[in-house]
């Protein structure tokens, strides 16, 4: 029986934890500096929403052990791809298009992790508590970053700046928490039964 590769769980794995980073970085900087550049805002965050969307990607199809963590990526990774790139092509209107890109990310990314939260705690993952709050918050945040309560560009950059921070340490406890590499790893029963289906075509 063949192993799996684990090479692209690991780039997916380091991919998230580096784009999360990134991420909160850029929420920290937006926080201490809401008067920074429009042009600049949308070309950091189109473009980090692009790479996030591709490490997506790599999760989706990379079949980690408890495929939990990367079971929706497919939807949201071309979901990233398709916003970061409308970001990074329409730059005059860059804090609508964030506002309103990044809200229905967060409150949908928020939505279905409370799901994987909840199979986690099924699973016995000890932190499931922790995905499903941060879960939760994530959600609340895309919504008010969707309607925006306020036209002011200093209040509208500080809540990007804490929702990308909130997102940001989501993905970090569902890839830490829910994330398990294992060294030649054997597929499971499922996907023999669909290779064996596969070879009977």
């Amino acid at each position: 029986m063949k192993f799996y590769s684990v090479v692209p769980m690991r780039i997916a794995k380091i991919g998230y934890i580096a784009m999360s980073a990134v991420f909160c970085a850029a929420g920290a900087m937006l926080i201490i500096f809401p008067a920074v550049s429009v042009k600049f805002l949308g070309a950091v965050i189109g473009t980090a929403m692009l790479l996030f969307g591709c490490i997506k990607l790599v999760g989706y199809f990379s079949r980690d052990l408890y495929r939990l963590a990367f079971q929706y990526d497919l939807q949201f990774g071309i979901l990233l791809i398709v916003l970061g790139l409308v970001i990074l092509i329409r730059p005059w209107d860059v804090v609508q298009l964030v506002c309103i890109s990044l809200g229905i990310v967060l409150l949908t990314e928020g939505m279905f992790k409370v799901k994987i939260s909840l199979e986690a705690r099924n699973f016995g993952i000890r932190q499931w508590w922790a995905i499903l709050a941060f879960s939760l918050l994530t959600g609340l945040l895309g919504l008010i970053l969707v309607f925006r309560p306020s036209e002011s560009i200093h209040v509208l950059a500080a809540l990007l700046g804490i929702s990308l921070i909130i997102g940001s340490i989501l993905n970090l406890c569902l890839v830490l928490c829910a994330v398990k590499i294992i060294n030649h790893q054997y597929p499971d029963a499922i996907d023999d039964y669909e290779e064996t289906e596969d070879m009977d075509k």
